[in-house]
């Protein structure tokens, strides 16, 4: 049986997409634009082997076995057919005698390296305790700033965009997103605002320039720190705004009067989300308000991460996503009043667009800086991202709470007030 027989038993016949493999085999139809996946040796063949499925295609794409030439997010999407096809064993068993039998299977092939691999001595002891929580965001937060700065553009802001109009450009729609969240919390001049997984900075300094409001910025990757210290300085910040390489849970300041926790909910873990919603409440002053923006499931039916998978794998080591209720339901019975609740769902998928065209533009570059490795799984994670966010497989919600004052005063108004008023349409 040769590799194209086997792709088209998987992809079908009809596959808008070129194949080609080191046997001389070839499948596919060309499609516009032209998609080429090319089998490059049997190291590819084994990983597919030894781990089915998208960790055995991630991992021969990753060490370079198998290549992709053309847009990957299209690729993607074409080839999504394919894993809607079921298998039975005889057939699996067949496809393995066909391309060589169980010498496929032995010796195991290592992963690539920028796979983690919990068992490492630097990703041990209890999941999302203070050391561990640092080494897993260190893996993907600290690979290069110069690369996030190529993939994020001039806003730093690794963090799903909102966009005002569906024309507006990625800076834009960052901005927009910052001030919307600076709009929902309140912040006026004078105040104290905690940024809890700040990342480069951005709330923060967005809160000092905008609004006059103290912020105060923590996070656990070094790099991220000390690139987000010298933006402050460079924009004549420093006597508002402040970002500490800090767990949160060490944040000793009391009473502030806003907290803003901007994607960082997917590190904390489902069995942690209550004591880390009491631990914000106990950081903000009566009539406080908290505003979590995070990615989530659709529902809370399936599992809160797959060890196995390639997310966790490879991008998000021990990342943890939970449905939008139960998130507001932690948030409800850990003191907090939920006030209103958005889905920006499609607004990711246009983020991760214009993330994808960023890495794409500056691929070359990205190799050199970071390894044709590293370069890779960020190829293939925003482009898978992109169409998980597009068919709903998983969303970004934002959740504004307020914590009571005595009495169950909110000093909220009586309906919304942060979006811009619009102008009524005269006929």
């Amino acid at each position: 049986m040769t590799l194209a027989e086997v792709f088209e038993r998987v992809a079908g016949p009809d596959a808008a997409v070129e194949f080609r493999a080191y046997d001389g085999s070839a499948a596919g139809l060309a499609g516009s634009p032209p998609i080429t996946v090319t089998v490059r040796d049997k190291t590819a063949v084994s990983y597919l082997a030894q781990s089915p499925g998208a960790l055995g295609l991630a991992r021969a794409f990753v060490s370079g076995h198998l290549d992709v030439d053309g847009d990957m997010y299209t690729a993607l999407r074409r080839l999504a057919g394919a894993q809607q096809i079921k298998m039975s064993a005889a057939e699996r068993l067949a496809v393995l005698r066909g391309l060589g039998g169980p010498m496929l299977l032995f010796p195991r092939i290592p992963p690539p390296p920028q796979e983690v691999r919990v068992n490492r001595s630097w990703l041990n002891g209890r999941r999302h305790s203070m050391g561990r929580d640092a080494n897993a965001i260190s893996h993907h937060y600290d690979v290069s700033n110069t690369f996030y700065e190529w993939v994020l553009g001039p806003s730093m802001a690794y963090t799903c965009a909102c966009y005002p109009t569906a024309d507006a450009t990625l800076e834009q729609a960052q901005e927009h997103k910052f001030d919307l969240v600076a709009r929902k919390i309140g912040l006026e001049p004078g105040m104290r605002l905690l940024d809890v997984g700040c990342g480069w900075g951005g709330m923060v300094r967005h809160a000092a320039r905008n609004y006059g409001v103290k912020a105060l910025g923590v996070t656990l990757s070094e790099q991220q720190a000390l690139w987000a210290q010298r933006a402050i300085k460079e924009a004549g910040l420093d006597e508002l705004a402040e970002v500490r390489h800090l767990d949160y849970r060490e944040v000793t300041e009391t009473d502030f009067d806003a907290v803003s926790s901007i994607g960082l909910t997917e590190h904390i873990g489902k069995a942690n989300l209550p004591g880390y919603f009491s631990f914000l409440a106990g950081k903000l002053r009566p009539g406080g308000r908290l505003l979590n923006h995070c990615i989530t499931r659709p529902d809370n039916q399936g599992k809160a991460s797959v060890r196995g998978g390639f997310i966790f794998r490879y991008v998000f080591p021990d990342g943890e996503l939970e449905g939008p209720g139960y998130i507001l339901s932690a948030m409800n019975d850990n003191g907090f009043e939920v006030r209103h609740e958005e889905n920006l769902r499609e607004h990711y998928a246009k983020t991760l667009a214009a993330w994808c065209a960023n890495l794409d533009a500056h691929y070359d570059e990205a190799v050199t800086e970071v390894g044709s490795g590293t370069a890779r799984v960020w190829r293939l994670y925003m482009a898978g991202s992109r169409l998980g966010f597009e068919r709903n497989q998983i969303q970004l919600h934002q959740v504004l709470c307020v914590r009571l004052a005595p009495g169950g005063a909110s000093g909220m108004s009586l309906r919304p007030d942060w979006e811009p008023r619009r102008v009524p349409v005269t006929v």
